[in-house]
């Protein structure tokens, strides 16, 4: 099964301004390919560029996915280790643009096997249930914010932190009083803190019943992890400190983390995050499975992944609930609430309606 054409589309979607401690993103900065092979089955991929966590645009993904493109014509579809292989030795880095081409092929496989994605991974169906984030704002602002997220029936609330240490404790102190205990609060720090502020914040947040903190630090004081593990009363779980198994394996090894987060951006797409958790689970250590401002097709691709690991544990699976204006994606997983329901479809399972995509820049390789 030879790959024949791609097609690469700058897929930007409308949202409202969502502020993380790195930033405010105003809209979604994506791409989407359609791979074609000469058996008449297709796949498809997205990536969200996050260039503030990842060093990627949309342009530069889009660039790289024409000669990503290029490079694979008329070769086996079915071949994943090669071309991701062949992505590795032509540029090093660049995992979000590689995680789109990664996702098509593992979508054509699965078609050509007639089975969901997740099968083809080796998974069966069980509930995921995911969290639901507020971006920084005032700690008033989030704290209401906080109590319509509970009005709503929403179980698990990850909350932005970092971008004003000194106000963020009060941040949780008034969305924990505003929401009662019943809650789960997760918090993220984007690597917004230094170790002493690190320390001293999850110091004084051990009676809010935090389950976990994403990324306190910047990645490059990843030396300071082991010793923030050791002392913080609170779980910290190690983000944008790994895109790659080999990430993994060095915090692992040193004691750096207690959990983390698997992004297809970060990881360039299913193959590097299988091993990422895979080196995790031998370790005895939990992963969630996260993302960054992607739409239902790739959020769908990620439903299947943790519906084949069950070393998943947590997850963060709201990156179209951030703001998002307008939904172009046909078919894919649903919500009910906050648990999320995948089709018994073929692939992944999901696609962009081609009236949305006949309004945006477009190349066929």
């Amino acid at each position: 099964m030879l790959i024949t054409r791609t097609e690469i589309y700058k897929y930007s979607i409308p949202m409202a301004p969502f502020t993380i401690a790195t930033g405010t993103m105003r809209s979604a900065q994506n791409l989407f390919i359609r791979i074609h092979t000469s058996e008449g089955i297709s796949g498809v991929g997205e990536c969200s560029a996050f260039p503030m966590i990842a060093g990627e645009t949309q342009a530069t993904c889009f660039e790289m996915a024409k000669d990503f493109a290029t490079l694979w014509k008329d070769k086996s579809a079915l071949a994943i280790s090669d071309r991701m292989q062949e992505l590795d030795l032509f540029t090093a880095g660049n995992y979000t643009a590689k995680s789109a081409f990664d996702l098509a092929l593992y979508d054509i496989a699965a078609k050509a096997a007639a089975q969901p994605l997740y099968r083809f991974l080796g998974g069966k169906q069980k509930s995921i249930e995911s969290d639901l984030t507020i971006g920084i704002d005032t700690p008033e602002k989030m704290a209401e914010q906080a109590l319509a997220f509970k009005a709503k029936g929403v179980n698990i609330i990850k909350v932005k932190l970092g971008k004003e240490p000194d106000t963020d404790v009060e941040r949780i102190r008034q969305i924990r009083q505003s929401i009662g205990g019943d809650i789960q609060l997760r918090i993220d720090a984007n690597q917004g803190w230094s170790y002493e502020e690190a320390l001293k914040i999850l110091t004084a947040l051990a009676g809010y019943g935090i389950e976990f903190c994403e990324q306190p630090m910047h990645k490059w004081n990843d030396e300071w992890l082991p010793e923030l593990c050791r002392r913080s009363p609170i779980p910290i779980m190690a983000d944008e400190s790994v895109f790659t198994h080999h990430d993994a394996e060095r915090l692992i090894r040193n004691k750096a983390c207690h959990y983390i987060n698997i992004k297809f951006a970060k990881s360039g797409g299913i193959q590097e995050a299988r091993q990422i958790n895979r080196v995790a689970e031998s370790n005895g250590i939990s992963c969630m499975l996260g993302g960054m401002l992607e739409s239902r097709l790739a959020l769908t691709a990620k439903v299947h992944f943790a519906m084949a690991h069950d070393n998943i544990r947590f997850y963060d699976l709201d990156t179209c609930l951030l703001g998002h204006l307008t939904d172009p994606v046909t078919g894919g997983v649903s919500y009910q609430g906050m648990q999320l329901l995948l089709p018994e479809t073929p692939g992944i399972g999901a696609d962009v309606d081609e009236s949305y995509l006949a309004g945006l820049e477009s190349v066929i390789v």
